[in-house]
Parts: structure tokens; C-alpha cells; sequence
């Protein structure tokens, strides 16, 4: 019996590629259908509306898909137990897909159908995660299953509302999926920013302490609980403060100067900064000095896409036997994705006035950030290891 996998294409050899290659298109698809949208220049029928879809899409679409990349390549280095490849690999990729496109056709498609299609995808990516965790027993990775099984619930409290079966839930669950990535990436921070920092610059030690990492996420935790509470002004500063402190302390531990001569280094740095000045964004926010929506896009445009960005450029080289060592477009591109933050989430505080040019500029920035990823890193995801090695 011929047991060749029908998907045997290098895309689909390990999670990451598939993964990051969906992330990178549809960072670019996602943001020119929503600035069409936006500007009134195109008109769909959708099953959400315009806003949760944008939301939605980048949240559970764009940055899960990264998640998945991720996750499904780092549980096999954590326990040395291969996850889903080729065909089951290639099955989850295109119910990805799926998900994103069937919202258009609300109007053939029954509405349950398509909750459905897109509600199916973090269940089976939690399911595919936790099986080789739970077989090397490993059981402290399983916080990673509880994260993206909270992601779901989130996911759910927007289809709820969508269908009817609650009330005001959609904006709770976009939230709440917000606070468990933010979570996950400063959880996944301590685990690889020290070993990125030691492998990228010679001599350095990085200092890992495993209680200040666990009172910086528990901070992290009480500000977003505090904020889906609908808990504001000074318990929400005071938490918001403890969390930056605390994570700015434990990121000093694994920081050197040197970082700032490489690209994938300090890409990652700058990242990081973005999710604390989110946290001091959430303060002014919590005083009403500057949109709580602000404060909301430096953790999202900020955080989540400066880090998302540099974490696929440095985990595709690392794992398909590359030097670590980005192009000079590619640096640039980490220049770009900062300014598309800076100009979406922090400028419009200082020029209101200028909000519609601003968010132009940051979406252009944006699309010339991820044009590049696209154009250096389609053929590293879709060629076999340049060492001849598996994966």
C-alpha cells in the first residue's frame, strides 16, 4: 500500500510553514480588503460587520495563524514527538482558509455553517498541540492547550452574539482574545528571548528567573481580568503599572546593548516594548487622556505585530538550517511594521486632527512591511532545509 502522503510538498513538512506563509498573505489580504472597506470604496455582504470583522480576522485569523506556526514547531523541540505534517497538516491549513472566506458568502451559506467552519479551527490546532504534550508528559506545556481553548471561548462569545444567542458578548470575546495572546507571547518571551539573545551574540549570559516570570504573568493576568471586569481608573492603573514593572525587570535579565547590531534581536526587543507601553496606554486610557482604543492597537499593531513579524523571520531561518542573519530589506521591513504602529496607535493622541492620514500611513507601512516578508520568505517556506534535514 503506498503510503505517500497526498500534500508531500515541502509547505506542509513541518507547522511553521504552512503557518507563516497563510500569516504573511493574509496580513496583506486582511488589511487591503479592510482599508477598501474602510474608506467606503468596496461594499460586501459578510457575515460580520465591518468592524468585528477587521477585529476578528486579525485576531483569530492573521495572529492564530502565526500561534499555529509556532506552536505546532516548538511542541516537537519540546518533546521531541513530530506533530501534524503534510496531509493532516495540509487539513488544518486549509480549514484556516475556509474560515476566512466563508464569512462572504452569508447570503448561500446558513450563518451556523460558517460559526462553524471558523469556530472548528482552535479545538482540532488544541487537540493537535496537546496530544504530543500530553504523551512525553510534559504537563506544564498544557498551559499552552488552556490558552488556546480560553481563545476559543473568546471566538465563541463573537459568534454568539452574531447568531443571537447572547447580547454584547462580541467586543468581551475579541477582548479576551486580545489578553490571551498578550499573554502567550510574554509567556513564550521567557522561554525564547534568552536563548535567542545568547545564540545571536557571543559570551552572554542571560538571566532567567522563573519567580519573577511568574509574578510578571500573574500581573499580566489581573490587568486583563480587571479590563474585561469593565474595572477602570485606579485599580486598573495600579495593575497595569505592576505589570510593567515587573515585566520591564525580567526583561532586563536576558538584555544586552549588543542586541541593537542585530536585527532579529532587537526587532523582538522593540516588540516587547510595544505590549509595556500598551500597558501604559491602558492608564492614560484608564483617565480618559487618551481613546482606550489606542491603547488597545499598541497592544495589537504594537505588540502583536512587531513581535509576530520578527518571531516568523528568526524561527523559519533558525528552522530550515539558514545563518541567522536577516537581508537589509528585511531589516527595513522591522523599521516598517514600528512605524505602522507608532503612526496607528500612539500619533493620533497627539495629532487627532490627522487621524485619517495617520491611520493611511500606518496601513501602508504595514503592507510594505509584510510585502517584503512575502517576497523573501515564500521561497525559504516552500523549498526543502537547505542542510538536507527533515522538516
Amino acid at each position: 500500500m503506498n503510503k505517500t502522503p497526498v500534500f508531500n510538498y515541502p509547505l506542509f513538512a513541518m507547522g511553521f510553514r504552512a503557518f507563516f506563509a497563510l500569516a504573511g498573505l493574509s496580513a496583506l489580504l486582511l488589511i487591503a480588503v479592510w482599508t477598501s472597506v474602510f474608506d467606503g470604496s468596496l461594499k460586501t455582504d459578510n457575515y460580520f460587520s465591518p468592524t468585528y470583522w477587521h477585529a476578528h480576522e486579525m485576531l483569530l485569523g492573521y495572529s492564530v495563524a502565526v500561534i499555529a506556526g509556532f506552536l505546532l514547531t516548538a511542541v516537537r523541540n519540546w518533546t521531541g514527538i513530530q506533530t501534524v505534517t503534510y496531509d493532516r497538516l495540509a487539513g488544518l491549513f486549509f480549514l484556516w482558509i475556509y474560515g476566512r472566506i466563508v464569512p462572504f458568502y452569508s447570503e448561500l451559506l446558513p450563518d451556523p455553517l460558517i460559526a462553524l467552519i471558523d469556530f472548528s479551527f482552535l479545538p482540532l490546532l488544541a487537540y493537535f498541540v496537546g496530544q504530543p504534550i500530553l504523551r512525553a508528559g510534559l504537563y506544564k506545556n498544557l498551559g499552552f492547550v488552556a490558552l488556546l481553548l480560553i481563545m476559543t471561548i473568546g471566538n465563541g462569545l463573537v459568534h454568539g452574539e452574531i447568531l443571537g444567542f447572547s447580547e454584547n458578548t462580541a467586543w468581551m470575546g475579541l477582548n479576551l482574545v486580545v489578553a490571551v495572546i498578550i499573554t502567550m507571547i510574554l509567556v513564550i518571551a521567557g522561554r525564547v528571548f534568552p536563548f535567542f539573545t545568547e545564540r545571536g551574540l557571543k559570551g552572554v549570559i542571560a538571566i532567567k528567573n522563573p519567580l519573577l516570570d511568574s509574578l510578571a504573568i500573574a500581573a499580566t493576568l489581573t490587568v486583563f481580568i480587571l479590563l474585561l471586569a469593565g474595572v477602570s481608573g485606579g485599580y486598573l492603573t495600579l495593575a497595569a503599572v505592576a505589570a510593567l514593572l515587573l515585566n520591564v525587570t525580567r526583561a532586563l535579565g536576558w538584555y544586552d546593548p549588543r542586541i541593537w547590531f542585530v536585527p532579529l534581536l532587537w526587532v523582538l526587543y522593540i516588540g516587547y516594548a510595544w505590549v509595556m507601553l500598551g500597558f501604559v496606554m491602558l492608564s492614560l486610557a484608564a483617565y480618559q487622556i487618551v481613546a482606550p482604543s489606542l491603547a488597545i492597537h499598541t497592544f495589537t499593531v504594537g505588540g502583536i505585530g512587531v513581535l509576530t513579524l520578527g518571531m516568523m523571520a528568526r524561527v523559519s531561518l533558525g528552522h530550515t538550517g539558514r545563518v541567522l542573519r536577516v537581508s537589509n530589506a528585511m531589516a527595513f521591513a522591522f523599521v516598517l511594521i514600528n512605524l505602522a504602529a507608532m503612526f496607528r496607535a500612539v500619533l493620533p493622541s497627539i495629532f487627532p486632527n490627522w487621524y485619517g492620514n495617520l491611520i493611511m500611513l500606518s496601513t501602508y507601512c504595514w503592507l510594505a512591511a509584510f510585502s517584503l516578508f512575502a517576497l523573501y520568505y515564500s521561497p525559504i517556506l516552500t523549498t526543502p532545509r537547505i542542510d538536507g534535514k527533515e522538516g
